[in-house]
């Protein structure tokens, strides 16, 4: 099972989601705006991804200027931030038996298929 972290305005979390379901794999999808992780959870996010928050975030959303936070930003900060502004989540994100990956390249995923 993939549980994806989508947007389905984005068009890399809609080429992401097409490859899983094209792939036949079973898929449950967490529109995370609307259902938006805990801190808790993009925690486990970044560890799984093995990144950075820096990583993970968007940089280029307006909210991150907004919010005056930079590349040398805490860790603490960052995901303090991405838990209050879900928008700044990097998407979409795929997990599966204990992996995770960032869908940018959608190809990315079919580490996990």
């Amino acid at each position: 099972m993939i549980t994806l972290w989508h947007n389905p305005r984005c068009s890399k979390s809609r080429q992401t989601l097409a490859l899983i379901e094209e792939a036949g794999a079973p898929v449950t999808v967490r529109r995370y705006l609307e259902d938006a992780p805990t801190r808790d959870e993009i925690v486990a996010a970044r560890d799984t991804l093995g990144l950075r928050a820096i990583e993970m975030l968007r940089t280029g959303e307006k909210v991150f200027k907004e919010l005056n936070l930079t590349k040398d930003s805490s860790d603490d900060m960052l995901l303090n931030a991405m838990a209050a502004h879900p928008i700044l989540i990097e998407r979409p994100i795929a997990f599966a038996q204990g992996r995770a990956v960032i869908g940018r390249p959608p190809e990315a995923v079919r580490v996990l298929l």
